[in-house]
């Protein structure tokens, strides 16, 4: 998935947190953090701590891969997958 903008992590996260039957709340708690503050995040708030945005993601099952442009393939190994679409389905949520 290309991120180009925080609303692209928001809308990961926050359809990924639905696939899991979480509350903000039940994330909030296992990331330690606030409710507030996973809202922000699925706002798309563009300022938040990295650091803590990596803890979400870690406990999302979700990983951050940072790839050279042209490289997709070593990140996808083959599978073909339709990101846009994926993305385009957490954003309507």
């Amino acid at each position: 998935m290309r991120v180009n903008a925080m609303r692209d992590v928001a809308a990961a996260v926050r359809g990924r947190r639905k696939e899991l039957g979480l509350s903000q709340a039940d994330l909030a708690r296992r990331v330690g953090v606030s409710r507030a503050w996973i809202n922000a995040v699925e706002a798309g708030k563009p300022r938040v701590e990295f650091d803590l945005v990596l803890r979400l993601l870690d406990r999302l099952h979700l990983r951050l891969d940072l790839v050279k442009p042209g490289n997709h393939g070593d990140v996808f190994k083959g599978r073909s997958v339709d990101l846009d679409a994926i993305l385009d389905e957490y954003r309507d949520q």
